[in-house]
Parts: structure tokens; C-alpha cells; sequence
């Protein structure tokens, strides 16, 4: 192995781990895809993490000056086609490689800056802020999946928006009391958190649903090589999302709602045994 080579792996180890730590249900799902596609999409999850962690984490330090920097970074990254910051350079490898469209990373930079003074959206800023942190997510992650076919990424482009909604609308309901009460963020347009009713949480629940059905869509054509690790991390947000639906709206301001460890066994197990027998 060359030194370069050596350099390459060490800074995507770095967004394997970073992965792994922050996020054991997206590990294990991303562990399930085709060993080709792992690292890609460890790479493309690091470069999101960190970029997150500097808007919601790093209290007490210029987050606006961190993340310019950060941005900065990014496309200096990505032209050079090598960084000094292990993450970068690990995502610009999978940008460059997969050829992802610029305008994504953009759309995602952009939501984050939003998140250093938004607190509450608009209709139509929910939406940019939606399309910029998550739907641009699931879209790089097609980038990998579709690798070089540009006509199955066009016909998938809606279901992986529509997934990456859908797991941050579900995000935003699991989290509403640190959002709200530590954060003071209001993503959900029109809610007062304060008297949050039971119709309130009924048309949040309606358009993630909307969501899901037409993330499913994409899912089931996905490259098999993808197929089943992206069935495994809807199924999990699907679970986490019904079991929300169950509970009355104070209860999801009381506490973090979550799968437990034999939940998320079931639902691999469930999935595998769908999948061996062709049912997904």
C-alpha cells in the first residue's frame, strides 16, 4: 500500500467511526449493504455529522465562524481532491468518484446555516430546510447506489427525497422536547408546543406517511446490491414512526422516544426473512 493509499484509509476509518459512534441503527443498516457501498456512504454520513454537530453541539464556541470555515473546507476539498481533515477528505473522495451534483452539498450547507438562527419556520422555510438536511441526503446516497446510471437515479430521485423527509419528520417528532426545550427550535410549522393538540400531531403523522409510501416505491428498485440495507433503516424509522403514532402529544414532549435493542434485532430479522424470500 502506498502512503497515499494508507492516508485514504486511515481519513475514511475516521468517518467509518464517526458513524459508528454517533449512530448504531445507521451503522448497522449501512453494515447490510453490499461491501462496495459501505464506505461511500460512512464518507457522506461523517461529512453530514460533523456539519451537524457544529450547529447543535459545539455550544460555546462562533459556530457561524466554524461553519464558514467548515464550508470553505469543503470546496477546497473537493477541488484539490485531497484534505488535511479526515472527513473531507473522505467525502470529497465519494464526491468525486460518484460525481455528486454540487448543488446538494450546497442545499445542505445552506440548512445548516438556517439552524444557527432559525427558530421557528414558515411553510415554505420548512420545506427548504427539509430538501437542504435531509432530501439531499437520501440524493448523494442515490449518487452511490445508482453508480453511473443516471436514468435509474432520475426515475428513484422522488422516493429517496421522500425517505430522507421522512426519517427527518420523524427525527423532528422523537426530538421535540430537546428541540424545544433546549434548542427553543420549532420546526413544524404552526405548532405552539406549549398546547400541542392531538390534530396538531395528526397532520404531522399524515404527511410523514405520504412520505414513506412513496419512499417504499424506490426502495423496491433499488440496485439489489442497496436494496435490503435501505429496507432495514425504513423499517426501523417506520417502527420508531408507529410507535410515536400510539402515544398522546404530551407524552412525546416528556421524553426521547426510542427503539430498544430487541426491537431493532426483530425488525433485522423480520426484514432478512422478507427479503430471502423476495417479498420486499
Amino acid at each position: 500500500m502506498s502512503s497515499i493509499d494508507l492516508f485514504h484509509e486511515i481519513s475514511e476509518d475516521c468517518s467509518r467511526n464517526t458513524t459508528e459512534k454517533y449512530s448504531t441503527s445507521f451503522s448497522s443498516a449501512i453494515n447490510l449493504l453490499h461491501k462496495n457501498l459501505r464506505q461511500p456512504i460512512y464518507n457522506i454520513y461523517g461529512f453530514v455529522r460533523f456539519a451537524d454537530e457544529i450547529v447543535d453541539t459545539l455550544h460555546g464556541y462562533d459556530k457561524t465562524s466554524l461553519l464558514a470555515e467548515f464550508k470553505k473546507s469543503t470546496y477546497e476539498a473537493i477541488e484539490r481532491k485531497i484534505s488535511l481533515n479526515p472527513v473531507l477528505n473522505s467525502f470529497q473522495k465519494t464526491v468525486n468518484q460518484y460525481g455528486i451534483d454540487h448543488s446538494l452539498i450546497e442545499a445542505f450547507l445552506l440548512s445548516m446555516e438556517m439552524d444557527l438562527e432559525k427558530k421557528a419556520y414558515a411553510v415554505t422555510e420548512y420545506q427548504q430546510y427539509i430538501y437542504g438536511s435531509a432530501e439531499v441526503v437520501g440524493l448523494m446516497c442515490l449518487y452511490v447506489f445508482c453508480n453511473g446510471d443516471k436514468s435509474l437515479y432520475e426515475q428513484l430521485k422522488p422516493s429517496a427525497r421522500s425517505l430522507g423527509a421522512a426519517f427527518q419528520k420523524v427525527n423532528f417528532l422523537r426530538d421535540v422536547k430537546a428541540d424545544f426545550e433546549g434548542m427553543n427550535r420549532i420546526y413544524f410549522p404552526g405548532c405552539n408546543f406549549k398546547n400541542f393538540s392531538c390534530s396538531d400531531k395528526y397532520l404531522i403523522e399524515a404527511d410523514i406517511q405520504k412520505d414513506f409510501d412513496e419512499a417504499y416505491k424506490g426502495i423496491i428498485r433499488l440496485p439489489v446490491q442497496a436494496r435490503f440495507g435501505v429496507y432495514v433503516a425504513y423499517r426501523y424509522y417506520l417502527s420508531l414512526f408507529n410507535k410515536i403514532k400510539k402515544l398522546q402529544p404530551q407524552k412525546i414532549l416528556e421524553h426521547r422516544i426510542r427503539i430498544p435493542d430487541y426491537g431493532k434485532f426483530f425488525i433485522l430479522a423480520k426484514a432478512g426473512l422478507k427479503n430471502q424470500l423476495n417479498l420486499l
